[in-house]
């Protein structure tokens, strides 16, 4: 069925009849279709479950082409990313035209679904926003990073499966949990791993995060748990290039208070829930998926 998502795609994109555009898209990176395949699970094949999770799925890619300018992060998936390719005018612009085919195809599936999503698409860009302001300084406050992962992440996997429950005629608030768990936990497993995992695997840099400003909640939970001048030396490098010695010391940190663990205890909680709700529900597959989100190495 992600292949009938696929043609959908390729699709809207040359109904734009613009061969730059179609050029483009094809050197982006497909990923995991985690929102799509969400979809498929929940709903089915039907023309308009396929045409939401096509919708989703280019909305989910403008989104990245965004944050890869914002982060001048210059490598996706361990390859180049388009601003690096490019320049950060045209990733900027093949995102808009990703949003607003996306959008304009929305308003043929339903006003309900298009309601739905367009919402998410707004969070994700005020959690965007949030994301650049709260680099700026050492975030202490881990609402706030909730709040900031929400918006930014997991409101559209919220939406991605609700609006499939939708279609499929089934509980949407039920569904949205799931989604939102899902989505939150996600975010949390992927901060660890910038932590916990080498450069080669990530795909970039290892404790790029902390480089870049994003106090991430490992990183909360440590600044909790030093004391005096430990605490002011995690303070102090953050937003800094870390050099080999700075690394080995926030990691040997992060091993003596036991910070990944604790993190990762989080992100499981929100987890047990979702799988929880769908086995409820019989959901079986929709429970694998969950239980894969927390399974993944560290």
């Amino acid at each position: 069925m992600l292949s009938a998502v696929e043609r959908k795609i390729e699709q809207f994109i040359a109904e734009l009849n613009d061969k730059e555009v179609i050029s483009l898209y094809a050197k982006l990176p497909h990923g995991k279709r985690l929102r799509a395949k969400l979809i498929l699970k929940i709903a089915g094949s039907k023309l308009s479950v396929i045409k939401t999770a096509a919708v989703v799925e280019m909305i989910h890619a403008a989104s990245l082409l965004h944050d890869d300018v914002i982060d001048d992060a210059y490598t996706r998936r361990s390859k180049p990313s388009l601003n690096a390719l490019y320049g950060n005018k045209t990733a900027i612009m093949l995102g808009d035209i990703l949003y607003s085919k996306g959008f304009l195809e929305l308003n043929n599936i339903s006003t309900e679904i298009s309601k739905m999503v367009s919402g998410a698409v707004v969070n994700l860009s005020l959690g965007e926003l949030k994301d650049v302001s709260l680099s700026k300084g050492f975030n202490t406050d881990k609402e706030i990073y909730i709040e900031m992962i929400y918006q930014k992440t997991a409101s559209l996997m919220e939406a991605s499966a609700g609006a499939a429950a939708i279609l499929a005629g089934k509980e949407k608030d039920i569904y949205m949990t799931y989604g939102r768990n899902l989505g939150m936990a996600f975010q949390m497993i992927d901060d660890l791993l910038d932590i916990t995992m080498d450069a080669e695997t990530l795909g970039k840099p290892a404790l790029h995060d902390f480089e870049e400003g994003k106090t991430t909640l490992p990183y909360i939970y440590l600044y909790e748990a030093l004391e005096g001048k430990d605490a002011q030396k995690l303070k102090s490098l953050h937003k800094k290039t870390l050099c080999i010695e700075d690394q080995v010391w926030i990691q040997s940190k992060m091993k003596e208070h036991d910070i990944i663990e604790k993190s990762y205890q989080e992100a499981k909680r929100l987890i047990e829930e979702a799988i929880s709700l769908m086995n409820d529900k019989g959901e079986k597959e929709l429970s694998s998926i969950a239980m894969a989100m927390i399974e993944r190495n560290f």
